[in-house]
């Protein structure tokens, strides 16, 4: 299948949250493409992009935005591709403002959403929309919830044995 996955920042200052979501696609070794663009200082240039995501090889577009949050919208409103909104927490509202921004999106313009700084789950879900068509990459994700299963296991064994022993 080989599709790749679009990052987009509203600001180069969210590149520190969304590298979680980076480090994610590159773990599934899908290809991924890093850009900033603002829905309100670009609005041109985002919309452009999203029309031609399809055309350019991407599978799913993940935006990460604070603040007003607009720039999955703005990203949604111009591609019939997947869009993972991930809310950046601003120094105004703990990312509330850009969480609400974000999931409240009008009929026929859907926009997944993440936890307020949760880039890495953007990167897992855009894995696993990938994933339904892409049997490598549905693979990995299996063989890493299996290891998370049994790394819980582990803890709780290990868990059972210190409370024994205590008692």
């Amino acid at each position: 299948m080989n599709k790749k996955v679009a990052v987009i920042m509203g600001s180069d200052s969210d590149l520190p949250v969304v590298k979680g979501a980076i480090n994610s696609l590159k773990l599934y070794e899908i290809p991924v493409e890093v850009h900033v663009m603002s829905a309100h200082r670009t609005p041109e240039i985002a919309c452009e992009f999203a029309k031609k995501a399809r055309d350019n090889g991407f599978g799913v577009i993940i935006a990460a935005a604070g603040m007003a949050a607009h720039l999955a919208g703005i990203l949604a409103a111009h591609t019939t591709l997947p869009v993972i909104g991930i809310p950046c927490k601003a120094a105004s509202f703990d990312g509330l403002d850009a969480l609400l921004s974000t999931v409240q999106m009008p009929k026929g313009i859907p926009v997944a959403t993440v936890a307020v700084n949760g880039a890495e789950n953007a990167g897992i879900l855009a894995a696993q929309i990938l994933g339904v068509y892409d049997e490598t990459i549905s693979n990995k994700l299996s063989m890493i919830k299996e290891k998370m299963a049994n790394e819980v296991k582990e803890k709780d064994e290990k868990l059972q044995v210190e409370i024994w022993w205590k008692m």
